[in-house]
């Protein structure tokens, strides 16, 4: 049974300037370039307390959205938009940072936990679980202790080019999504990794 059209796509960040290149903003990293390869122009939204931007994909209309709440209370700003769009979290695709991965990684997945990330525990709290992930590897500083002030900070000269590269392999497995449906691009994601890393 193919998944369900994709009619939103979420990426996870703070607003302002002084996180802007922090690890934790990579799912904007991810909505940016995808509004800049399919045209997109980004309008603040004070309704949803959103930056959106209309775009197509895969000749699916699609809205992309950054939510202008920080990371916390994102899952709100972007269950606000899917409520008044009457898109059900099926549909919702979230692009985030994600520790759990390497450096430049990309998975892309189905419903799940938080995996402690502030902005998916809002977002399941007012969305439920079933929304799609695409998960953006940022690394792990290795202790718990410091994962806030990794994800706050910048990545070194070495790893930004590894994230950058992330972010351009995210935007090429949307498409897929559109076209594919998003179980065969998830198949199709992981099978290409797992070739790549033999």
């Amino acid at each position: 049974m193919p998944s369900p059209a994709i009619k939103i796509i979420a990426g996870l960040g703070n607003p302002g300037r002084e996180y802007e290149q922090t690890r934790h903003n990579a799912g904007f990293w991810l909505v940016d370039e995808l509004a800049r390869r399919h045209g997109g122009t980004w309008r603040m939204e004070p309704r949803f307390n959103a930056a959106m931007a209309r775009v197509r994909i895969g000749g699916e209309e699609v809205w992309l959205v950054k939510p202008m709440a920080f990371m916390n209370l994102s899952g709100g700003v972007t269950a606000a938009v899917a409520n008044f769009y009457k898109i059900p979290a099926s549909s919702v695709l979230v692009a985030h940072d994600e520790l759990d991965l390497p450096v430049g990684a990309v998975r892309l997945k189905q419903g799940g936990g938080s995996g402690g990330h502030n902005g998916l525990k809002d977002l399941i709290a007012k969305l439920g679980e079933d929304f799609w992930r695409l998960r953006l590897g940022i690394g792990h500083p290795g202790s718990r202790d410091l994962v806030t002030q990794f994800v706050l900070s910048r990545a070194s000269s070495a790893e930004q080019p590894l994230l950058d590269d992330g972010t351009r392999a995210g935007a090429d497995v949307v498409p897929l999504v559109f076209e594919l449906g998003a179980q065969a691009a998830m198949q199709k994601l992981h099978t290409k990794d797992s070739k790549e890393k033999a």
